[in-house]
C-alpha cells in the first residue's frame, strides 16, 4: 500500500511540474493572412525566418489577389496581399480603413516552352497582345519573325495560357497590354479578371508554370521566380525606350526607381511600361494590406512588428529570391504609415 502511494504521489508531483513548466514556456503567436501568389516565394522566405526569430507564426494561403481582398473584407484573415493596389470603389466597400504597403518589386515574364531555341526570343507589346487576341496564332507568324532577325521559328500553334482565378498578376499583365495596344484596351480591358479571348485557363503562377512546362508551344505570363524555379525559356521585350529588355532584379529596379516622385504622392502608381533605356515594362510592385485599426492589441503588435522587420531584414532577401527591395523613399513612406497601426 506504501509503495503505491508512493507511485501515486510521484506521479502527482511529476504532473505538477509539467504543467508549471508549460505555463514558463513562451507562447507561440500567429497571424493569418491570405492573397497573391506572384510573391509567395519571397513571402514564404520571410514567414518562415519571422517565425525563427520571433517566434511569431504567420499562415499565408497563396489564394490569389482577389481571394485575399476577399477574405480581408470579410475579416477571415489578419492582414492581405494583393499584385494590384486597391483602388477607391474597394476600399470604401471594405468595414474599416485599409493601409496599403508596398512589399518588393518584381517582374512578370512571358514565358514560352519552345524547344530547340538556345536564345530567348523577342517580343514586343502590340504582338502579345495579339497573340491574347488570337489574331496571331503560330510561332512563325511573320511579326514574330521580324522581331527575331535570324531565328528559324517553328510553324507550331501557339497555346497562350492565362489565370484562371482573380489574380494580381492578371492585373498586372492586363494593364500592360492596355497600355501598348488600344484594341486590347477597349475591347479587354484591366482586371484582375478578364473576359479573355483565346488561352487555357490554370490557377495560380504555378498553374500557369506547370501548364507552359508540359506543353511545347505554350506561352503564358507567370512571376519572374516561378519562371526561374521551374527552368522555363522567357522573352526579352521591348521596353518604352525601344530595347529589348529580359527580365531581371536590376531591369525591375530600374523601372521602379523611376516612378518615386508618383510613388511619393499616391502610392498605387504604377510601374508598367516605365521610362527608362534599362526598364522592364511589365513590372509591379506588390502590397500588404492591413487595417488601420485592429480590435486586438495583441495582434496589431505582431502584425506592426512584422511590418517592420519586412521593410528592413526582408529586404535584404528580396534580391536572391529575384525580387527587387523597394526604394529607400518607399521603405521611408512605409516605416510612417507602420507606425499608424492601431
Amino acid at each position: 500500500m506504501n509503495s503505491l502511494h508512493r507511485i501515486i504521489k510521484a506521479v502527482f508531483v511529476l504532473g505538477t511540474i509539467a504543467i508549471l513548466a508549460s505555463g514558463c514556456t513562451k507562447p507561440q503567436h500567429s497571424l493569418t493572412a491570405a492573397g497573391a501568389t506572384f510573391p509567395y516565394p519571397v513571402y514564404a522566405q520571410w514567414f518562415e525566418a519571422y517565425h525563427r526569430e520571433t517566434g511569431v507564426k504567420i499562415n499565408y494561403q497563396p489564394m490569389g489577389s482577389g481571394a485575399g481582398v476577399e477574405q480581408l473584407r470579410r475579416r477571415t484573415t489578419d492582414f492581405g496581399a494583393s499584385d494590384v493596389a486597391v483602388q477607391d470603389d474597394i476600399l470604401q466597400s471594405m468595414p474599416r480603413q485599409i493601409i496599403q504597403l508596398p512589399a518588393v518589386a518584381g517582374a512578370v515574364v512571358i514565358a514560352y516552352q519552345l524547344p530547340g531555341l538556345q536564345k530567348p526570343l523577342q517580343l514586343d507589346g502590340p504582338v502579345l497582345a495579339d497573340i491574347f487576341l488570337g489574331k496571331v496564332q503560330r510561332w512563325n507568324d511573320t511579326r514574330i519573325a521580324g522581331l527575331n532577325p535570324g531565328v528559324t521559328l517553328p510553324d507550331l500553334a501557339i497555346s497562350p495560357v492565362r489565370r484562371s482565378d482573380g489574380s494580381g498578376t492578371t492585373g498586372i499583365f492586363t494593364s500592360y497590354l492596355a497600355a501598348v495596344s488600344p484594341q486590347w484596351k477597349q475591347q479587354v480591358g484591366v482586371g484582375k479578371s478578364v473576359a479573355w479571348p483565346v488561352g487555357i485557363g490554370a490557377k495560380g503562377n504555378s498553374g500557369v508554370a506547370g501548364v507552359i512546362k508540359q506543353s511545347p508551344g505554350a506561352l503564358g505570363y507567370i512571376e519572374l521566380a516561378y519562371a526561374e524555379h521551374n527552368h522555363l525559356q522567357f522573352a526579352a521585350l521591348r521596353n518604352s525606350a525601344g530595347n529589348f529588355v529580359l527580365p531581371s532584379v536590376t531591369a525591375t529596379t530600374a523601372a521602379a526607381a523611376g516612378a518615386v516622385d508618383r510613388l511619393q504622392k499616391d502610392i498605387r502608381a504604377s510601374i508598367v511600361n516605365a521610362s527608362g533605356e534599362q526598364s522592364y515594362p511589365i513590372a509591379a510592385f506588390t502590397y500588404l494590406l492591413v487595417y488601420a485599426n485592429l480590435e486586438n492589441a495583441q495582434k496589431a503588435n505582431e502584425l506592426k512588428g512584422f511590418l517592420q522587420w519586412a521593410m528592413s531584414d526582408g529586404q535584404h532577401m528580396a534580391e536572391k529570391l529575384y525580387y527587387a527591395p523597394l526604394p529607400p523613399q518607399v521603405v521611408v513612406l512605409n516605416k510612417k504609415v507602420i507606425q499608424k497601426i492601431q
